[in-house]
């Protein structure tokens, strides 16, 4: 008997060794590599191969989980079909494994493009496509991947919109019960659009384990919390109300940033008599008017007066309001004439170039600004706002029936924690949401940020998600969207005053 099974073990060492290694090491199988040259691309491979340009996910899909099997011979792995960089060696399928992964191949779910790791996948639903906000990913994902090596992780962006093609695909995927692992959304009554209670996992105990009431501050923790449980873990926090100037043109005039209307306009007047665009803005994405006004409304109203507007505390159909649209009419006639055909960047180009004097807009400028290498700007809070800290975040959920709900859980667990958060944020241009980072991470600004993080009142953004819910936010913009183009106070006061009627807030 001993002598059968030494016989059966050395046939299988032999049957193994004559296998060649490559081909086990190799995963699936390649009809060709082929070396990228200058001005290829996914869908020019596949035309060259498949004589179908649309054949493209099977090359990435394939390739990449060679990839994951053989790194010595495919070192590059395919993260975005649209980046393919010369020299890379590529996995060619054969024309029958192409057409069986098309036959199956949806879309709406980027993971099949990806291998599967050892311990799994993890799925990130965001839209977080490029620059600083791609980099800041990268670093919580070298953090994520030095705890947990075995998963394979898929940033399944969707681009656009500032979130609304992701929000799009998303709810499909939810209402299917084919969800992503986690996905990013904004903290606060944003998660009322996705119905938590049916859709979502609480992330209490995770709240718990790791500590994260005693790092995040009272009133985030606040926003964060809906019908008594936690939906989601913040990675950064943003600033909306930034008043941004060029100080070479503000140093040639003699002039401060305004701390009132009042001095708003003493400003304007004395920009515009020096020849310089007094105030920029662009409004061609239907958002920016109604970021601006939710800075405006603080400075007019006051933090309380303001967080009421959300809660029914505070009368829509007051003079308060009355008098926030009337300051932010004033403030649109020092406006750029042509806002409509410029985003909020694009209006920044005024200050770049020295022909804008002030820009009101979110704190991802700074990141902005120094994408372009501009250094001449100062800040300081819009009229009326010092001492309140406008705010959004972004977070990560844990949506129901997960395929790899644990290394969700453990992606939440990364994305709330001190080292995932001087991972990303000094690359996001963000501040943590956390309050134990190390400011010397950070560049000026995101510093001074993060002192008034520490101690000011802090109110929720509208226009990012975190004030009312999707819907009310949407009737918001849509009013300001109408008042830009009219200016009629009492006419968008009254769609302001309904618009909370239909929110079921105002009686």
């Amino acid at each position: 008997m001993k002598r059968k099974v030494l016989f059966f073990a050395l046939v299988v060492a032999i049957l193994m060794m004559a296998v060649p290694m490559t081909a086990l090491a190799q995963g699936p199988e390649c009809q060709d590599v082929v070396t990228i040259q200058k001005d290829d691309w996914l869908s020019k491979v596949a035309d060259k191969y498949f004589g179908n340009i649309f054949a493209w996910p099977a090359i990435m899909a394939i390739h990449n989980q060679a990839a994951l099997a053989n790194p010595e011979k495919f070192p590059d792995k395919v993260i975005n079909a649209d980046v393919i960089e010369v020299g890379w060696s590529l996995c060619i399928p054969t024309a029958d494994e192409a057409d069986a992964f098309l036959a199956t191949y949806d879309p709406a779910k980027p993971e099949l493009l990806y291998a599967s790791g050892d311990s799994g996948q993890l799925v990130i639903g965001s839209w977080w496509t490029a620059g600083g906000e791609a980099e800041g990913l990268a670093g919580m994902f070298r953090i994520y991947k030095e705890l947990y090596p075995g998963v394979e992780i898929v940033n399944a962006t969707v681009a656009g919109g500032a979130g609304t093609n992701f929000k799009a695909v998303l709810a499909t995927r939810l209402i299917g019960g084919d969800p992503p692992d986690t996905f990013q959304l904004h903290a606060g009554l944003e998660v009322e659009t996705y119905s938590p209670e049916q859709f979502l996992e609480p992330a209490d105990d995770i709240y718990a384990s790791e500590g994260l009431e005693d790092v995040f501050p009272a009133d985030l923790l606040a926003l964060l919390k809906y019908k008594g449980h936690y939906w989601g873990v913040p990675a950064n926090i943003h600033r909306s109300n930034v008043l941004w100037y060029n100080k070479a043109v503000f140093e040639a005039n003699g002039l401060t940033p305004p701390t009132s209307f009042d001095e708003f306009i003493a400003v304007s007047d004395a920009l515009q008599t020096a020849g310089i665009q007094p105030y920029v803005i662009g409004t061609k994405d239907g958002w920016e008017a109604a970021h601006v006004f939710e800075n405006v409304l603080v400075g007019t109203l006051g933090a309380d007066g303001y967080k009421g507007l959300w809660t029914g505390a505070t009368d829509w159909s007051g003079p308060e309001v009355t008098q926030a649209l009337e300051n932010f009419k004033m403030m649109m006639s020092y406006a750029n004439p042509d806002h409509p055909a410029l985003t909020w960047d694009g209006a920044g180009e005024y200050l770049i170039n020295g022909t804008g004097g002030m820009m009101i807009m979110g704190d991802w400028t700074d990141g902005w600004f120094t994408s372009k290498a501009f250094t001449g700007y100062g800040w300081a809070p819009p009229p009326g706002t010092q001492g309140t800290f406008v705010a959004l975040s972004d977070s990560f959920s844990l949506p129901k029936g997960a395929p790899d709900a644990e290394n969700a859980r453990n992606w939440l667990k990364v994305v709330g924690s001190k080292a995932g958060q001087e991972a990303f944020n000094p690359k996001k241009g963000s501040i943590c949401a956390r309050t134990d980072c190390d400011p010397a991470l950070f560049n000026e600004y995101l510093q001074s940020a993060m002192v008034d993080w520490s101690q000011d009142a802090i109110v929720p953004s509208v226009v990012h998600g975190a004030a009312a819910i999707e819907s009310w936010a949407t009737d918001y913009k849509d009013a300001l969207i109408l008042f830009v183009g009219t200016g009629d106070v009492a006419g968008t006061q009254a769609l302001l005053q309904q618009a909370c009627v239909d929110a079921g807030v105002c009686q």
